[in-house]
């Protein structure tokens, strides 16, 4: 890794200087430290890093600039500013392990196809940092990243479940898959439908891991591999980024990979239905009707809104188990991203306990998720003339809300349910992640989970 945390400070190792805007004075530095701050116009702006020079031509430490409290994750800029080398921090942390963390993450390079990795730094850990709990969700935030980050001509249904055998087998766990017109025969026929046209047979895989006896945790993950739009197919531009439209298997990866790498008490179940919408002479069409696993039937009034449609079947199959909690992240709608934005992905949820809960954490571990509601009276707008429910509304309006409606249909012996309409991608550089695939929302419900269930 770019970034390697270690327990002790090395002996030769540097201090970073935290300094507050226009706090010179009051940041503890020495003298010299001062004066070459403000030979250099230095004076704490958020995310600034000045590099000190030492006496006999090397360097002496170096200043970063917190502005006026900028989140612990902004120190992850350090990863990428500073020289390579061994560092510690030169004063106590408020957040030590989102400091450790900003820090391993910032250092995330995406290498599989020729980019260089970042520079190596060893950092001591922070004292009050758990480097066990970092090393685990870094790895899992990786994991996520890589994913996301991995075109479909090596990242299609095929090599998703690949991915997932990898991720059970790191953790013996369970692991099967509905392949194909044995979707059919096993009662998912949304799944079918949507991933028939393509070269790569649909899949529905189910992970399993901890005692059967556990409470009973399930995460439902949209694994579609590309998105063409199908029949109603995508502008080339609103097709750039569908590599990525697997990004709520994705997350659910990076989550289960916590939680079974805790060895938290839960009875574990993992659902990606996995599928690219592709478009041939068997592609569903608008204006068909789809039986689902649930019975409902379902007009087809788009067939880029396919991701609901393969999540409603893993979800009806979630439900009939009754979990205490159920989980489903998708990158769902575009209307999310015009409500709140590619960086704060909203939830879903009519558990008030839970959504007190997801709120908390996600404050705590600065992993933004804003709540959204499940607003009943935009129901009607999902009506079909002919079938039980359309998978569109016809004016347009509040896309991610009516999205989470129509999923809520699919469950209904479930207490504690939650949708996660994610982007799983930064659009641009952030201090604890570069451009490119991104985990959101798994570092909060990690929190939330092991606070419910514990070890």
């Amino acid at each position: 890794m770019p970034v390697e945390l270690v327990g002790q400070k090395p002996q030769a190792a540097l201090p970073v200087y935290l300094v507050a805007k226009d706090a010179l004075e009051a940041a503890a530095l020495p003298p010299p430290a001062i004066a070459w701050a403000r030979a250099n116009a230095f004076s704490g702006e958020a995310g600034r890093t000045l590099v000190l020079p030492g006496e006999d031509g090397g360097l002496a430490g170096a200043l970063f600039g917190t502005g006026d409290g900028e989140s612990a994750l902004a120190l992850g800029a350090l990863a990428r500013a500073l020289p390579e080398g061994d560092w510690y921090f030169a004063s106590g942390l408020a957040q030590p392990e989102l400091a450790a963390l900003a820090l391993v993450l910032g250092g995330y390079v995406f290498t599989r196809y020729g980019k260089k990795p970042g520079k190596a730094l060893r950092f001591a850990l922070p004292e009050g940092a758990d480097a066990a709990h970092v090393r685990r969700v870094a790895d899992s935030v990786f994991l996520t990243r890589d994913l996301v980050n991995t075109p479909t001509s090596d990242l299609g249904p095929v090599e998703l479940e690949e991915a997932a055998r990898q991720v059970a087998a790191a953790h013996a766990a369970d692991i099967s898959a509905v392949h194909g017109d044995d979707l059919l025969a096993r009662n998912f026929p949304m799944i079918h439908a949507v991933g028939r046209a393509s070269a790569d047979a649909p899949r529905l895989i189910d992970m399993s891991w901890g005692q059967s006896d556990a409470p009973k945790v399930t995460l439902v993950g949209k694994g579609v591999c590309f998105d063409t739009g199908g029949l109603d197919i995508k502008p080339s531009s609103g097709m750039l980024l569908m590599k990525k439209d697997m990004g709520g298997a994705a997350n659910v990866l990076g989550l289960a990979s916590m939680i079974m790498g805790a060895k938290l008490n839960v009875r574990l179940r993992v659902l990606i239905p996995a599928v690219e919408n592709s478009i041939a002479g068997n592609a569903f069409r608008p204006g068909d009707v789809l039986r689902s696993r649930k019975g409902i039937t379902v007009e087809i009034g788009n067939t880029d809104a396919e991701g609901r449609l393969i999540l409603a079947d893993a979800l009806a199959l979630a439900d009939e188990e009754k979990p205490d909690l159920l989980v489903d992240m998708a990158t769902l709608t575009g209307a999310a991203r015009v409500a709140l934005g590619p960086d704060l992905p909203p939830f879903y949820t009519a558990d008030e306990t839970l959504a007190a809960e997801i709120a908390a954490a996600s404050a705590a571990v600065e992993d933004p998720l804003w709540r959204m509601p499940l607003w009943r009276p935009y129901d009607a707008k999902l009506s079909s003339k002919i079938a039980d429910i359309n998978n569109v509304t016809t004016d347009g309006f509040a896309g991610s809300i009516t999205a989470a409606l129509f999923l809520k249909r699919f469950v209904e012996k479930t207490h504690s349910w939650a949708h996660f309409d994610i982007f799983a991608w930064n659009p641009a550089d952030r201090p604890h992640g570069l451009t490119g695939g991104e985990a959101q929302g798994i570092r909060a419900l990690e929190r939330v989970i092991a606070g419910r269930f514990g070890a």
